[in-house]
C-alpha cells in the first residue's frame, strides 16, 4: 500500500506536538478528487489547533492546515469539471451542499460546515481527498506556493468587508495588523471597492510594506496610539468601519474609532476574547457590531478571478519544508513574517 508523509496533532502542546507520520494515500471516494500537494499554505489556526483552544474540542488525531495547491491526480466516481493534471487550489470550507444555507450561497453557514484542519483532516500532507466541489483552478500568473497562501484569509477578508460590513467606496476603513494573513488581504480588497484604507502594523519595516499594499495611512502600534492618530486622521469623525481580529488588545480603542453610524466587523480574537463594550456607546452611536467566519465558495471563485486579472496579490514571505513545521510554527507566533509562511512536502 502506497503511503504518504503528513504532519499530525495527537494532542495539545508546544511545537513538539507537530509529528511527522506516514499515512496511507487516500483512494477518492464518490463526487471527491485527490490531490498531490505542492504547497501548504499556514494559517494562525494552525497554532490554535497545535495549542488548543478552552471550550473547544478539536477531533484529535487531526491533520493540521487548510490552505493548498496542487495536482489533481486521481478521481472518484461521479466528479465533475475537473480532470487529472489540473493545478488547482484547495477551497479550506467544506459543507453539505444540499441544506438552505447552501443553496443560498451561504455554505459557511451550513450546519455541517467544516474548516479543513480544523474540525477534519487538513491539507499538511503529500496528497490531500477532498470533495469535487473544493478544488478551483490555480490562478494562472502565480506560482504553487502563492497560491498556497491565499483562499482562506482572502475568503475571510472579503466576507467581512463586502458581505457583513458592506464597505462602500469613500469609506474609511481601519485595519489592525496589515500584515497579518487576513489584515493584507483587507487592505487590499478595502482599496479595491475604492475606500481610503488606515492600517497598522508593528515595526518600520511592516509599515512599509503594508503601504505598499496600497493603505494609505499606516500606524505603528508599537511608537502610536492608534486611537488618538485615528482620531487625528480624520478629524475627529472616526472611521465607517474597523476590520478586527486581534481582539482585546485593540477592541475598546477600536469602538472609540467608530464614527456615529459605524460598524466594526471582527473574525478572531488573537490576543483574548474577553473584552469591555459599553452599551451607551453602541446605541447613542449607532453602531454595529458584526461577527463574521470564513465565507462562501462562490465568493471565493470571484476572489480568484481578481488574483487572474493582477488586481490582488499574494503576500509570501517564505517557503519551509514540512519538516520543519514546528518552525513555522514558531514564526507565525512570534510575528517574525513580513507575509505568509508555505511549506512544501
Amino acid at each position: 500500500m502506497a503511503t504518504m508523509r503528513c504532519v499530525v496533532v495527537r494532542e495539545h502542546g508546544g511545537f513538539d506536538r507537530l509529528r511527522l507520520e506516514e499515512r496511507p494515500v487516500p483512494t477518492p471516494g464518490p463526487g471527491r478528487v485527490r490531490v498531490r500537494v505542492q504547497a501548504i499554505g499556514l494559517n494562525h489556526l494552525d497554532t490554535w489547533v497545535r495549542r488548543g483552544v478552552p471550550g473547544h474540542t478539536f477531533p484529535l488525531p487531526l491533520i493540521p492546515s487548510s490552505d493548498a495547491c496542487g495536482v489533481v491526480d486521481a478521481l472518484g466516481p461521479g466528479t465533475r469539471g475537473v480532470a487529472e493534471g489540473d493545478p488547482v487550489v484547495v477551497l479550506p470550507g467544506v459543507s453539505c451542499g444540499a441544506c438552505e444555507a447552501c443553496q443560498t450561497g451561504l455554505d459557511q453557514l451550513c450546519r455541517h460546515y467544516h474548516i479543513l484542519g480544523e474540525s477534519c483532516d487538513g491539507t499538511a500532507a503529500e496528497f490531500v481527498d477532498v470533495p469535487f466541489a473544493n478544488v478551483a483552478p490555480k490562478p494562472r500568473a502565480l506560482t504553487a506556493a502563492e497560491a498556497a497562501s491565499i483562499c482562506l484569509v482572502f475568503q475571510t477578508a472579503w466576507h467581512m468587508l463586502v458581505r457583513r460590513a458592506e464597505l462602500r467606496a469613500g469609506e474609511t476603513v481601519l485595519v489592525h495588523a496589515g500584515l497579518s494573513g487576513v489584515g493584507s488581504a483587507a487592505v487590499q480588497i478595502a482599496n479595491l471597492l475604492g475606500a481610503q484604507v488606515i492600517a497598522t502594523a508593528g515595526g518600520a519595516a511592516k509599515c512599509a510594506k503594508v503601504a505598499a499594499l496600497g493603505a494609505h495611512h499606516v500606524i505603528d502600534y508599537r511608537t502610536q496610539d492608534f486611537a488618538a492618530e485615528v482620531r487625528a486622521l480624520t478629524g475627529k469623525a472616526g472611521v465607517q468601519v474597523v476590520f478586527e481580529h486581534v481582539g482585546a488588545a485593540t477592541f475598546d480603542g477600536s469602538v472609540r474609532c467608530l464614527a456615529r453610524g459605524g460598524r466594526l466587523v471582527t473574525c478572531g480574537a488573537t490576543t483574548g476574547g474577553d473584552v469591555r463594550l459599553s452599551l451607551h456607546a453602541v446605541f447613542f452611536k449607532s453602531l454595529s457590531i458584526l461577527g463574521s467566519t470564513m465565507g462562501s465558495k462562490g465568493d471565493l471563485r470571484q476572489i480568484l478571478r481578481l488574483f487572474d486579472q493582477g488586481r490582488l496579490r499574494p503576500v509570501l514571505d517564505r517557503q519551509l519544508p514540512m519538516a520543519r513545521v514546528g518552525e513555522a510554527h514558531r514564526l507565525l507566533e512570534a510575528r517574525e513574517t513580513l507575509g505568509k509562511i508555505v511549506l512544501e512536502p
